[in-house]
């Protein structure tokens, strides 16, 4: 008798065939099209991960001058007292 996970990992290999086999024959456009249109959609995706990091870069900065007036006004707080 086979081990659960053996019948697991075929039933897994048994849907990937099939969806991939699917997703040949059902393709709306040909191969060279899809590549075309992947490639473009990946530029958009690398414009967004650049425009991501540098609104994290100035969140960042931000976060770290907010921590730096915190310590100003909690030092001179504290010389008043």
């Amino acid at each position: 008798m086979k081990s659960k996970t053996t019948q697991n990992v075929l039933w897994f290999a048994a849907g990937l065939s099939f969806g991939a086999a699917v997703g040949v024959l059902l393709a709306p456009k040909p191969g060279a099209e899809t590549r075309k249109y992947l490639y473009g959609k990946s530029d958009v995706a690398r414009e967004y991960l650049h425009r991501g990091k540098e609104l994290y870069d100035r969140g960042r900065e931000l976060a770290d001058e907010a921590a730096a007036m915190y310590e100003e006004g909690r030092h001179l707080v504290e010389g008043q007292i």
